[in-house]
């Protein structure tokens, strides 16, 4: 089973980067589950045709209790995809980091993977390194690779720094590792040997690259990823190497 976790500064692409990946291995006829670990909740609206899901900590507080079977919180999109949020708590009342691992531990309650027997996880995670429930999809065997959104901006530079470090720290008690870095262009000035530069400083790859489209918008705004609202486009292609990218080295473990 491949487990991806995917980070990022909030608003860098992350979850515009999860859902095609997760399209994409969809359609490469894979078994695939998308969990957005973030307060938003919005990281799977593109594989539900733009619509909300409701989240597994919004379920919890507006039922005062916990689900008991997964299709209480889980929901098939585009290409059967499996879709989970876990959401968070009430604005200002609550920890987001709590909310996540609650949910976790529900998902292990439930039996997720057992039940559904994916052949890849993707997790869309807040990139706030200092929330608890940031590291929660790095522990404990629920990601094995992390991959890092960033572009050529310095707060998306920095923001990846922060990530690459606290990822370190995990990877050194044999959790997951940083697998490279997804270049999601902004057109600033020199991106590209910015995050080459960065890359090399701290011994990643570029593992993919997805050039600024207006395609990705016109598809965001009809509530598709752009693999469903057109695979044979060149904006597609670089989701399915990406794809491809990390399937060939998980067949290699």
């Amino acid at each position: 089973m491949l487990k991806v976790a995917i980070y990022g500064k909030g608003g860098i692409g992350k979850s515009t980067v999860t859902s095609n990946l997760a399209a994409a291995f969809a359609t490469m006829g894979k078994k695939v589950i998308q969990i957005g670990c973030d307060p938003k909740a919005d990281s799977t609206m593109n594989l539900l045709g733009g619509e909300p899901l409701r989240p597994v900590m919004n379920y919890m507080r507006e039922e005062d209790e916990e689900p008991e079977k997964l299709e209480d919180i889980a929901k098939e999109g585009f290409g059967n995809v499996l879709c989970i949020e876990t959401g968070g708590p009430t604005p200002g009342l609550g920890c987001a980091g709590r909310g996540i691992i609650a949910t976790f531990q529900l998902l292990e309650d439930l039996k997720l993977f057992e039940t559904y027997k994916p052949d890849v996880v993707l997790y869309d995670v807040l990139g706030d390194v200092v929330c608890g429930g940031f590291a929660a999809p790095i522990r404990e065997d629920y990601a094995e690779k992390v991959l890092i959104v960033t572009s050529g901006e310095k707060m998306a530079l920095y923001a990846a720094d922060n990530i690459s470090k606290a990822v370190k720290n995990f990877e050194d008690r044999s959790y997951a590792r940083v697998f490279g870095i997804v270049l999601n262009h902004r057109n600033v000035e020199n991106e590209n040997e910015k995050v080459e530069t960065f890359a090399k400083e701290h011994g990643f790859d570029i593992v993919g690259e997805i050039p600024r489209s207006d395609e990705i918008n016109r598809c965001e705004d009809q509530g598709k990823t752009v693999i469903e609202g057109n695979p044979e486009s060149d904006i597609s292609k670089c989701f399915y190497d990406l794809a491809e990218i990390l399937w060939k080295d998980e067949e290699q473990v």
